[in-house]
């Protein structure tokens, strides 16, 4: 069997090893992928993002706990920092959801956010696929947290929960910009602690100052839940699921929502593409050097010197 029949057949340790070569960018990655892209598309993805403290990772193992119970199939990407000297995800397999580890319904894999603002990679977008392709049926994404730039899992999640904790120091840490227009599913974690309630009220008056947005379409919910004690998990879940019922209730829907993403996907792809090839061709040419060693001298500024090499690179004869 060739790598993209064993991952078709739920081989963990082929998909372990092509998703350590797509973050590796392993060329040969890239084709395999090709083969499994006719198998994806069936599995669903829960984006679970903010800000580093609210829980996430506990809420994920909660909710795998609960879709376990009811026999779904569930992979889990966690998006962790990256290492300044490896360039690794410095939290690696995560130990708050090693109860998971043993489970062969369950396939766990920590990534990093190699400097992408945005929380995700272009890489993390394939392993989505190949676990897709693995026949899981839910995708949990739970990224890095850095904020309010963090809005790339809106664009690769079907179902976006925004984690917020009460008594973090911002009155309105929601309700940065941007960070409305990300969750279709806003969770109040830690709810025991004291302004909860307060916080709940900060974003449904943000949510009904903006209804216009959500006069005809879907209206987040803001839930409440204790994590750590499993409270509120099986309400989260439940509105992931009407939400998907949601997306799915209407052909006009689903095709847009089907049309952007796919576009969405290839520009990043090409963006990636291009950003890759045409930087390790300049960098490893003769003229970088050359520019290089001129800046050095201060001979030259850098600003002129990138206008140059661009130039150069993108029209050829007009440098």
């Amino acid at each position: 069997m060739g790598i993209a029949e064993k991952i078709i057949s739920g081989d963990v340790t082929a998909a372990a090893k092509l998703i350590r070569d797509i973050d590796d960018m392993v060329p040969e990655a890239r084709a395999i992928l090709k083969e499994l892209y006719p198998f994806t598309g069936m599995a669903y993805v829960v984006g679970i993002t903010g800000a580093s403290g609210v829980g996430k990772s506990t809420l994920v193992d909660q909710m795998v706990t609960h879709l376990r119970k009811a026999g779904r199939t569930v992979g889990i990407l966690a998006v962790d920092p990256t290492s300044p000297f490896s360039g690794g995800a410095i939290l690696g397999d995560r130990v708050r959801m090693q109860q998971h580890s043993m489970d062969e319904g369950v396939f766990i894999r920590s990534m990093a956010t190699r400097g992408y603002f945005g929380g995700l990679t272009q890489s993390i977008k394939g392993v989505i696929d190949v676990l897709d392709a693995m026949g899981k049926e839910y995708i949990l994404v739970e990224t890095v947290g850095v904020g309010q730039d963090e809005i790339d899992i809106v664009q690769t999640a079907h179902t976006s929960i925004i984690v917020l904790i009460p008594g973090m120091g911002d009155d309105i840490q929601a309700l940065k910009a941007g960070i409305l227009e990300v969750g279709d599913i806003f969770v109040i974690n830690k709810a025991d602690r004291e302004g909860a309630d307060r916080t709940v009220s900060d974003i449904k008056f943000m949510i009904e100052m903006d209804e216009k947005r959500y006069k005809d379409g879907w209206k987040p919910p803001i839930l409440t839940a204790q994590a750590v004690y499993g409270k509120g998990i099986r309400e989260i879940l439940d509105e992931v699921e009407k939400h998907r019922e949601y997306l799915t209730s209407s052909k006009e829907r689903q095709s847009k929502y089907r049309y952007e993403k796919t576009r969405n996907d290839l520009v990043e792809m090409i963006k990636d593409k291009i950003v890759y090839e045409v930087l390790d061709d300049i960098i490893h040419s003769g003229e970088f050097e050359e520019a290089l060693q001129l800046i050095m001298k201060r001979k030259i500024d850098p600003y002129t010197a990138c206008d140059n090499i661009v130039l150069k690179k993108l029209k050829p004869g007009k440098g």
